[in-house]
C-alpha cells in the first residue's frame, strides 16, 4: 500500500470518528500523537468547535500552527474556541498527558506546518517563536538561518521551558467590523483574565483609525510587531507607537500628517519597507530618504506629488541601488522630462524584482526612450505602467524588447488610447477593440516563445 492511499485512508478515518463529536471528546487522551495533526486539520476544515477547543487543551505538541488552513465557516468563531481551549492557568489542565503547548500560532503562513519538529538540545524549539527575549518561551541561542518550520518530530527526551507562559500569536487588523471588534474585545478580555501567562505577539499589525482601538494596544508588546500600517491617525499617536516598535521591518501609512515625524521615523534601524499613500512630499523627499536606512529594499510612495527633482534625489540616494521593489504610481513624474526616471532606473537595475509606474503621465516617446534602460533590469518579475497614454504600436514594440527579460512573469499594460472613444464630452471604452488588442499581444506573445508571462489589463 502507497504512501497516498495510506494518508487517504487515515483521512477517512478521521471525517468517519469527527462524525460522532462525544466519541472523539471522550477518545481524546487515548489517540496517538501521530494522528494528532491529521484529525486537527480535518476539526478545523470542518468547523468543529467544541472538538478543537478540546484538542487544544490536551495537544501533545509544543506548538500549534495554523500554517495554510483555511476555515470553510465562521473565521472568529473558530478561533475564539481555539483560545478558549488553552488551559488559563495551566493547573487547570487535568490532562494526563500534561500541559506541553506554549505557543498557539492562529496567522495563515503557507511555509509552516501545523507543529514544529523538536531539536533534542536543551529546549524545544520553534522558529515562531516571540521575537521578544522576555517573552520567548521555545527558542534556541544559536539559530540556523536555513532552518523551516518541518512537520511532526518526536522528541525522546522533552525539557519543560522554566517559565509559565504561553505565547498567543495573532495578526490583528483593526477593520471596525463589529465582528472584529468583538473578537478584539474577546481577546483583551482573555489576556487580562491570564494575569500575565497568556503574553499576546501580534507581528502584523492593521489600525485603521486608532481611536477607537486604544485598548488593545495597551496589552500590545510593540516589540513584537514587525510590520504596520495605519490609516487616519495623529502625529502624536504614531510617535507613541514608534516609540515601542523597535523591531518594525515594514511600515506602510495612509492620510496621516507627515511633518516633522521623520525624527522618529530614522529611529527605525531594521526598517526594510516603506510605504506611503497620500502624503505630499513634492520636493522633500531628499528629507525622507536622508533617515531612512541605506539599504532597504521596498519603497512605496503613490499619490505623494513627486517632482522631476524628487526622482533625482531618490536616483543619487544610497537606497536606489537596493530596492527590489519601487512604486512610484500616481505621480506626474514625466510632465517635464524623463531623463531623471532613466538615471533612476539604471540605478535600480541591478536589483528591482517589482516596478510599477501606474497613471504617471508617460508617452508614447517617453516610453520609447526608456526601454533600452528596462531592458537592463535583469531580476524584474512584475511591471505595472497601466494608465498611462500608450498607443499599440509603442505596446508592440515593448513586447518585443522585453523578451530578453529571463525572469520577467507579469506585465499589466495601459489599454491603448484607440480603444477609447468620445461621446458627449466623454470617453468611454469600446470592449471590441480592447478584445483585438489582448488577441494580438496573445499571439505575439505566443510566436515569441512567451506564453509563460503573462500580459493583462486592469478592465481584465
Amino acid at each position: 500500500m502507497d504512501q497516498n492511499t495510506t494518508a487517504t485512508l487515515l483521512e477517512l478515518a478521521a471525517k468517519s470518528l469527527l462524525s460522532s463529536e462525544p466519541a472523539v471528546m471522550h477518545a481524546l487522551e487515548e489517540i496517538p500523537r501521530d494522528l494528532f495533526v491529521l484529525l486537527f486539520s480535518t476539526a478545523f476544515l470542518g468547523g468543529h468547535k467544541k472538538i478543537l477547543k478540546a484538542m487544544v487543551r490536551v495537544w501533545p505538541f509544543h506548538c500549534l500552527h495554523l500554517g495554510s488552513l483555511k476555515a470553510q465557516v465562521s473565521y472568529y468563531d473558530i478561533l475564539e474556541a481555539m483560545i478558549d481551549g488553552l488551559p488559563i492557568p495551566p493547573a487547570q489542565n487535568s490532562s494526563s498527558r500534561g500541559h506541553k503547548l506554549r505557543i498557539l500560532d492562529l496567522r495563515h503562513n503557507s511555509n509552516c506546518k501545523t507543529t514544529c519538529s523538536h531539536v533534542r538540545i536543551t529546549f524545544p524549539f520553534c522558529l515562531q517563536s516571540c521575537i521578544s527575549p522576555q517573552h520567548a518561551v521555545l527558542n534556541l541561542e544559536n539559530t540556523q538561518p536555513h532552518a523551516r518550520c518541518l512537520g511532526i518530530g518526536n522528541s525522546r527526551s522533552e525539557v519543560e521551558p522554566a517559565q509559565e507562559t504561553m505565547e498567543l500569536l495573532v495578526d490583528i487588523s483593526f477593520n471596525n467590523t463589529l465582528r472584529t471588534q468583538q473578537f478584539i474585545t474577546f481577546l483583551c478580555n482573555k489576556v487580562e483574565q491570564s494575569s500575565g501567562f497568556l503574553h499576546l505577539c501580534c507581528r502584523d499589525l492593521q489600525i485603521n483609525r486608532m481611536f477607537a482601538n486604544k485598548r488593545i494596544l495597551q496589552i500590545l508588546d510593540l516589540g513584537c510587531i514587525d510590520h504596520l500600517e495605519m490609516d487616519q491617525a495623529y502625529l502624536s499617536e504614531i510617535i507613541t507607537l514608534f516609540s515601542g516598535m523597535i523591531h518594525l521591518y515594514s511600515l506602510s501609512l495612509s492620510n496621516i500628517p507627515f511633518r516633522s515625524f521623520l525624527i522618529w521615523l530614522g529611529q527605525l534601524e531594521n526598517l526594510q519597507e516603506l510605504r506611503l499613500s497620500f502624503f505630499y512630499l513634492k520636493d522633500q523627499l531628499h528629507k525622507l530618504l536622508r533617515v531612512l536606512p541605506p539599504c532597504m529594499d521596498t519603497l512605496c510612495l503613490s499619490f505623494c506629488g513627486l517632482s522631476i527633482r524628487d526622482v533625482t534625489f531618490l536616483s543619487q540616494s544610497s537606497q536606489a541601488t537596493h530596492l527590489r521593489v519601487l512604486n512610484l504610481n500616481n505621480n506626474q513624474i514625466f510632465s517635464e522630462a524623463y531623463e531623471p526616471f532613466q538615471v533612476l532606473l539604471e540605478k535600480v537595475s541591478g536589483t528591482v524584482q517589482h516596478l510599477e509606474i501606474n497613471n504617471c503621465m508617460m508617452t508614447d516617446s517617453i516610453l520609447s526612450a526608456i526601454i533600452p534602460t528596462l531592458n537592463q533590469c535583469i531580476h524584474l518579475r512584475v511591471f505595472n505602467f497601466a494608465f498611462n497614454p500608450i498607443t499599440m504600436p509603442v505596446l508592440k514594440s515593448l513586447l518585443q524588447h522585453l523578451t530578453s527579460l529571463p525572469r520577467l512573469r507579469h506585465v499589466i499594460y495601459p489599454v491603448p488610447a484607440h480603444c477609447y472613444q468620445e461621446q458627449n464630452f466623454h470617453y468611454s471604452l469600446n470592449r471590441q477593440k480592447l478584445a483585438k488588442v489582448q488577441a494580438q499581444v496573445k499571439a505575439m506573445l505566443h510566436m515569441l516563445h512567451q506564453d509563460h508571462v503573462k500580459w493583462a489589463t486592469y478592465s481584465e
